[in-house]
């Protein structure tokens, strides 16, 4: 039987609720990962298959088709592959977990815009707009589930779309010192993302994979760019980054070489 194949980048969260979808369906192996070097120009082949588009992750389908956008992505796969849905099949309960989903997008990109962030100035606007954000989730779960781990009874689709980012947010602890305050406003979202974090089906990536690999993204060079005097990306698969020092936690001073970070 054929499968499908999914091209990902490496420590991706968006690829990585993939991973947790499959997981939770008994199906890891009936897709393909195929690794994308994003420190190196895009495959021809893989371009034309995209029609010109980088971003991924991107399915291709046993017959040739492409399914791009990681949401639409979990959709298909929780539609086509045998196994429970992973999505609510009530649809009231979808609605919800979907309105939580939609929540994703600006609560990812503060937490990114912070971490890239080199005015030091702007770091407390920065995090307070992140801290509003996990308020307005603690909001929403303690409507819908006050006294709940999950959205719902159980991990569902809104923690497989969101646990890739609490992971992520590790880089915010390790290069920005970012706490979620420890205060009764917060306690559901607390509940929430230590289950997400905990949960079997998530243990794809580890903190020091991500604080590692996403050095360069504390300097502002982000997707496989360089930061400058560099000639090396922290995203470079050689050598593995098990092998690499850790990497200073001072984004704002002076910066590692490619040599202190064990690159060369």
């Amino acid at each position: 039987m054929q499968k499908s194949t999914v091209y990902h980048i490496p420590v991706c969260p968006f690829s990585q609720r993939l991973e947790i979808l499959l997981e939770l369906k008994g199906q890891r192996e009936a897709v393909s990962f195929e690794v994308v070097d994003i420190t190196r120009p895009r495959d021809p082949a893989l371009l034309e298959k995209t029609r010109g588009t980088t971003a991924l992750p991107v399915l291709e389908t046993p017959d040739g088709k492409i399914i791009k956008e990681s949401l639409v992505i979990l959709d298909y796969l929780d539609e086509a592959l045998p196994g429970p849905l992973i999505r609510r099949s009530d649809p009231l309960q979808h609605a919800i977990e979907r309105m939580l989903i939609v929540k994703e997008g600006a609560f990812t990109a503060a937490g990114y815009s912070l971490v890239m962030n080199q005015k030091e100035k702007a770091r407390d606007q920065m995090t307070d707009k992140l801290v509003a954000l996990y308020a307005e989730l603690d909001d929403f779960l303690r409507f819908h589930n006050p006294h709940g781990i999950f959205l719902f009874d159980d991990f569902g689709l809104a923690e497989a779309v969101f646990t890739p980012v609490f992971m992520r947010f590790w880089f915010l602890e390790y290069y920005e010192g970012f706490e979620l305050p420890r205060r009764a406003e917060f306690d559901r979202v607390h509940v929430w993302r230590e289950a997400c974090l905990a949960h079997e089906a998530a243990q794809q990536v580890s903190r020091e994979e991500v604080v590692k690999l996403y050095y360069d993204y504390a300097l502002g060079a982000g997707n496989g760019a360089l930061p400058e005097g560099r000639k090396r990306s922290s995203f470079a698969f050689e050598p593995h980054w098990r092998e690499r020092p850790w990497p200073p936690r001072e984004k704002y001073g002076p910066t590692a070489s490619d040599k202190a970070l064990g690159l060369v």
